[in-house]
Order: structure tokens, then sequence, then C-alpha cells
């Protein structure tokens, strides 16, 4: 006698989401479509000269080869190269970027990435041995990016607020000019360097004036992801306020 074949069931796909749960999905992913959009719509966009006149671009040694005879076509005036990152990384290409942004026409100034799990003793040699004394270099930028949480082991905050006054203190020694604090909005909020410190403010925020510090910025990176034929990775555009 034959066997009777087996009906194979149809595989259904749970229905696990109500349908509140589905309406919020869905118009998670139409969020996340319309920011995907307005990234990429905004990667060439930068701020109106005739309201911006004084344009730059902040480059990084991730960046790789750029070239800066561009970046000044683009009309830009000025760009800052992050020389060093902490205690014991920096930028081997910084004095031949140095000298080809300047060939271009452009002025230069110098940036160091500040770790706040790393003393300020070893991150200002490491700027210093690598950034020369130079009268016509712009002021001296410390990017505020990361915050004690990513150390490895717990810093508090007091050392994290005590090591960078002794890192501005030591860069500005060097430079023999007043540095330029670069907050996110994240070390802004951990820290408040805005408000501890009497210097000229660096903000950023993508497409829109930023508005986090407590007082008013001089600069500001207004397109993290500009999109130019100068670099093969998107740069950072800057801009003065007028």
């Amino acid at each position: 006698m034959a066997r009777r074949a087996r009906r194979r069931r149809k595989f259904r796909f749970p229905q696990i989401l109500s349908r509140a749960g589905k309406t919020e999905l869905f118009l998670v992913a139409i969020v996340a479509i319309g920011a995907s959009y307005a990234w990429y719509e905004g990667r060439d966009w930068r701020p109106d000269e005739a309201v911006w006149p004084d344009q730059g671009a902040l480059v990084s040694a991730a960046d790789g080869a750029v070239d800066f005879g561009t970046i000044a076509g683009l009309g830009a005036k000025f760009v800052y190269l992050e020389a060093s990152d902490g205690a014991g990384r920096k930028d081997r290409a910084f004095a031949q970027n140095l000298a080809r942004a300047r060939d271009a026409g452009l002025e230069v100034g110098a940036a160091h990435r500040f770790d706040p799990c790393a003393v300020a003793d070893g991150q200002s040699a490491n700027f210093v041995t690598i950034v020369p004394r130079e009268s016509d270099l712009l002021p001296p930028a410390i990017l505020l990016e990361s915050t004690a949480a990513e150390c490895p082991s717990r810093v508090s905050d007091a050392a994290v607020q005590s090591e960078l006054t002794t890192l501005v203190n030591q860069i500005e020694a060097h430079t023999g000019k007043p540095a330029i604090l670069a907050p996110t909005e994240d070390f802004e909020e951990a820290y408040a360097p805005s408000r501890r410190f009497e210097r000229q403010l660096w903000l950023t925020r993508s497409w829109f004036e930023p508005d986090y510090a407590t007082r008013p910025w001089l600069m500001w990176t207004a397109n993290r992801w500009y999109q130019t034929e100068a670099a093969q990775t998107p740069l950072r555009w800057v801009v003065v306020r007028p």
C-alpha cells in the first residue's frame, strides 16, 4: 500500500507585531530613509560664501592625500591639520601637508585630539614634537570628542578637567597663542568646557548652526561629510563667524 504524501507546511512569518508596533516600525523606517536622503543630498553643501566669507577645512591623517589647491579653489581660506592624537599618535605627513597648504595660499593651523584617558604631559609632548613654533600659524585647536566613558579604566570627571587645563596651558606655552577649544555636544554636556575656559569655541553640527555651548562660538564645522574631489574621503568643512 502506497504511503500518502505528507503535505509540506508553508512557513509563515510570525505575527508578533501589533498594529501599533507595525506603525512605529514604519515611522522609524521613514525617518531613517529621510535621514539617509538628507545626508546624501547634503554631502556637497557648504554655507553661502556671501554670508560666511571665511571658510576652510579640517584635515586628518585618515583623509590620505589631499589636494590643497582644490580646497583653495573651492573658496577656502584656511585649513586646520590634525597634528597629534593623544599621547602616542601623530600625522607623519603633517610637515608635508603644512608646506603644501601654504603653497596653495591657505592659512594653516594645527589641531590636537584630546584623549581623556591619558595625562596631559604625554599629549603635549606629542604635539610640540611635530608642530613648529612659528608665529604665522593660526591659533592651535584642541579637539574634544571622546569622554572618560570610553576609557579602559575609570577616570573621574575631575581628572579629565584637570588634565585638559594642563594641556591647554602647555600647548599655549609652545605656540604663544590662546587655544581654540572644539568640543562635541557630548563632551560639552559631560565637562562644560565652554563654561570653564575663557577660550574661543569651535562647535560641530552638520547643516544647522550649533547651540549647545553656554556662550557664542567662533568656528563651526558645518558639514562633517563634505564631498569634494580634493580628497578620497569626505572632509569636515568649517566656517568662521562673520
